[in-house]
């Protein structure tokens, strides 16, 4: 019983970041209808960000996540201005295609910026852990957690109550009827995926006392989010935060029971995602409004 009690509290805290991590892709895809494909690369530069406000400034990578935040807002918004607004009502294989450009673009200039060098950012808590009798909780993982929880709820918050909030809603809802309403559709679309940006960036910025930090992180981010939000519906907030828990207990269980199963864990979003489009393609809560 100690031995799955400990298995449901590393699910239970990769779950909470898992949520953060693949949130803003469905954020994207639910109102604007772009599926980002460089949103490992802002998990990543996110991550660096912290880094660096780390080892140059000795900023706590918590400390950090305003400043990436804020900046992932105003760089989303001004790449999907320039380049994602021009082909938004083109086929979605181009959306595809040019944002996993963008994202091998970020990943080659990190590796010319800061080499391919694993490096980690190391407060004080990062090694830390909480002993519960027979149990142990990761300090890291828990305060990574926590702070995910808290800005997953200030999005569903913002989302159901400010005016802006309301505004997402409504285009997801209907484009068109949004717009005659008076929503200044291009503004908002941008806004929202720079904002999608921000909470891949903030990601970064957690996982960045967690995981070893390389320009080549994105890819199984990335891997890991399109699992999540496939999982609980293209579009589906609500689906996302269950997609995130669902994934990190099968990757948590492999761990534990099947020999060898770190290695076999990162295998789970593949076979999930594989098998979500296979059996039911919408997802478990089907295509929705961001709600």
């Amino acid at each position: 019983m100690a031995y799955f009690t400990q298995l449901l509290i590393d699910a239970l805290l990769l779950g909470g970041i898992y949520t953060l991590m693949a949130i803003g892709l469905s954020l994207s895809y639910g109102v604007a209808r772009v599926i980002n494909f460089a949103h490992g690369e802002a998990v990543m530069l996110g991550a660096y960000g912290a880094f660096w406000g780390f080892r140059l400034l000795g900023l706590d990578p918590l400390m950090a996540i305003p400043a990436v935040a804020m900046l992932g807002i105003v760089v989303g918004a001004i790449v999907f201005r320039l380049t994602i607004l021009p082909i938004l009502d083109s086929q979605q294989e181009n959306q595809i295609l040019l944002t996993f450009g963008i994202g091998l673009v970020l990943q080659s200039l990190a590796v010319m910026a800061w080499s391919a060098d694993e490096r980690a950012t190391n407060p004080d808590y990062a090694l830390s852990s909480f002993e519960l009798g027979d149990l142990v909780v990761p300090g890291a993982r828990l305060i990574g957690c926590a702070v995910a929880g808290v800005l997953v709820a200030i999005l569903f918050v913002w989302l159901k109550f400010t005016e802006l909030g309301r505004a997402s809603r409504a285009l997801a809802d209907n484009r068109e009827a949004a717009g005659l309403m008076g929503i200044n559709v291009p503004a908002m679309f941008a806004f929202v995926f720079g904002l999608g940006v921000a909470l891949g960036d903030t990601t970064g910025a957690i996982v960045s006392f967690i995981l070893p930090v390389t320009p080549f992180m994105g890819f199984s981010i990335l891997i890991k989010s399109f699992a999540i939000v496939v999982l609980g519906g293209l579009g589906s907030i609500v689906g996302t935060v269950i997609g995130a828990f669902v994934v990190a207990f099968a990757e948590t269980a492999v761990a534990y029971y099947v020999p060898d199963g770190n290695g076999w864990a990162e295998a789970v979003a593949f076979a999930i995602l594989f098998v979500v489009l296979v059996v039911r393609p919408n997802g478990i809560l089907g295509t929705q409004a961001t709600l």
